[in-house]
């Protein structure tokens, strides 16, 4: 009598819990060779925590793993690869100071040079469309380098077990498809992919079957190809799915001006930036579309003041700022989302409230020269709430949030200070479909109010919901900036390539 094969991998009943928080209650979870199965939930749902579970680097405090029908435990990362297991983080687990072949050799078994390691990096990124410097230093990249990075890290290792977590946040719609075009072909191989993301329609494009959780519980198990987007968004959600609502409005005098932008590259594998010239006006919101990598990094440096400039090439509401520092600029009504949350959005070990003072002390949170800590927290408190922030208070330290509600406390500090011009950047990078439809709905809110919105992102989804025009930027140029009503995503994908240079 034949046995039914077991599946690659079985988790049952896993628990984790930490001090504020029990991340995971009894969660189970199956995965069958040459299966793509997804993991759904909201931010904090216990998603990332499970994919660290099972790759080692959290142990959870009760529940049995079990790997091809035998159980197993995974002490830590090496063990996980030992097994054939490779996962891509959401955040980044690269050595900041390493090149990127340095960072991808510490994940390969055997002996190897580094120039020969180089090769098989430019090889496999040229093959599945996923271009990347091997001997560019990590601190150098820009976040979707660093995604790159790390997908390529795990295609080198040849596993058994895939884990993607929110692998395509910052790639093209073309590239998208390839990566898929891979991934249906690891599977036909036999390797199982765990994949984690946010974008329901590519759940239902490519995923076999999907886990929800809900709260740190199982919360249903469902095929997502015969789910509609709608459907699976309140299976996760536990309610209706809300939906942006863009309400008219004019656009006004202009609030932020980029006249003939040329600079520099900072460091030997950055990018210039050519003459660069643009226009934001009150009540719009204005979209930049590319690849990262292509100058967004440099671009947002100098609107942000962390690289100066010439005085006119930059200016707000008809003043020179180009020579000014990020807190002059803020005295003058910017505020700036960075795309990096932890390290430049928030710092991980300071609480909510000592965050909020880093960039909102001017409302009300300082007075006569000494910090005023009940207002700091109750500002902190306020953003809490109105943005459905997931956390212990104000008194919780950044880094103990999941990723996408530090974006919402990140996203509400900046845009609860009323500022006359608001630059955002990838604002709804990895966060889940609840939390995207708020952050989506504030940016309109925002524009409406006759705030000037300026959204660097690589969504092409975003920008065409929530976006009045859209240039893109590509080999640190600008392209000439169209009416979203008359333009399309193949259009602004085709530019993203660098369509517009030809």
């Amino acid at each position: 009598m034949q046995t039914a094969t077991p599946p690659l991998l079985r988790l049952a009943g896993i628990v984790k819990r930490y001090p504020a928080v029990t991340a995971l209650d009894g969660v189970r979870l199956e995965v069958a060779a040459g299966e793509i199965h997804a993991v759904l939930g909201e931010n904090g749902a216990g998603k990332s925590t499970l994919m660290k579970t099972i790759y080692g680097v959290v142990q959870p405090d009760a529940g049995a793993i079990e790997w091809r029908g035998a159980p197993v435990a995974i002490p830590d990362p090496v063990a996980a690869r030992g097994l054939g297991i490779a996962m891509v983080f959401q955040h980044f687990a690269l050595f900041e100071s390493l090149t990127v072949a340095e960072n991808i050799a510490l994940a390969l078994p055997g002996r190897f040079g580094l120039t020969e390691l180089g090769e098989r990096i430019a090889e496999i990124s040229a093959r599945y469309g996923l271009p990347v410097n091997p001997w560019r230093s990590v601190h150098e990249l820009s976040v979707g380098e660093r995604q790159r990075a790390e997908i390529v890290r795990c295609l080198l290792q040849s596993p058994r077990l895939l884990i993607m977590d929110e692998p395509t946040s910052v790639l093209t719609p073309q590239a998208v498809e390839q990566l898929f075009d891979t991934l249906r072909a690891l599977a036909r191989e036999g390797t199982a992919i765990l994949y984690v993301s946010h974008k329901l329609d590519e759940i239902r494009r490519l995923c076999d079957r999907a886990t929800i959780l809900r709260g740190g519980h199982n919360a249903g198990e469902v095929d997502p190809r015969a789910e509609s987007e709608a459907a699976l968004a309140e299976r996760m959600i536990g309610r209706a799915f809300p939906e942006t609502q863009k309400r008219a409005h004019a656009r006004g005098a202009s609030a932020l001006r980029v006249s003939e932008l040329n600079l520099a590259p900072d460091g030997p594998f950055g990018v210039a930036l050519h003459s660069i010239n643009l226009d934001v006006q009150r009540g719009e919101v204005l979209g930049i579309a590319g690849i990262s990598g292509n100058g967004q990094a440099e671009f947002l440096a100098a609107l942000s003041g962390e690289r100066r400039v010439s005085p006119r090439e930059i200016s707000l509401a008809g003043t020179a700022v180009g020579h000014l520092d990020a807190g002059e600029r803020r005295g003058l009504g910017l505020a700036y989302v960075p795309e990096e949350r932890l390290g430049r959005g928030a710092v991980p070990g300071m609480t909510l409230a000592e965050n909020a003072l880093l960039t909102a002390s001017r409302n009300g949170m300082v007075r006569a020269g000494l910090v005023d800590w009940p207002a700091a927290e109750a500002y902190a408190g306020r953003c809490i709430r109105e943005f459905d922030v997931r956390a212990a208070g104000p008194h919780a330290e950044a880094r103990s949030l999941s990723g996408g509600n530090l974006q919402k406390f990140i996203v509400g500090r900046e845009m609860m200070q009323r500022p006359g011009v608001m630059v955002l950047a990838q604002p709804t990078w990895g966060v889940d479909v609840a939390a995207t439809a708020l952050i989506r709905q504030r940016i309109l809110d925002l524009a409406a109010a006759g705030v000037a919105v300026l959204v660097v992102s690589e969504d092409l989804g975003e920008i065409l919901e929530i976006c009045d025009r859209v240039a893109v930027m590509a080999g640190g140029r600008l392209s000439p900036v169209r009416e979203v009503a008359e333009t399309h995503a193949a259009e602004i994908g085709a530019w993203m390539a660098g369509g517009f240079l030809q």
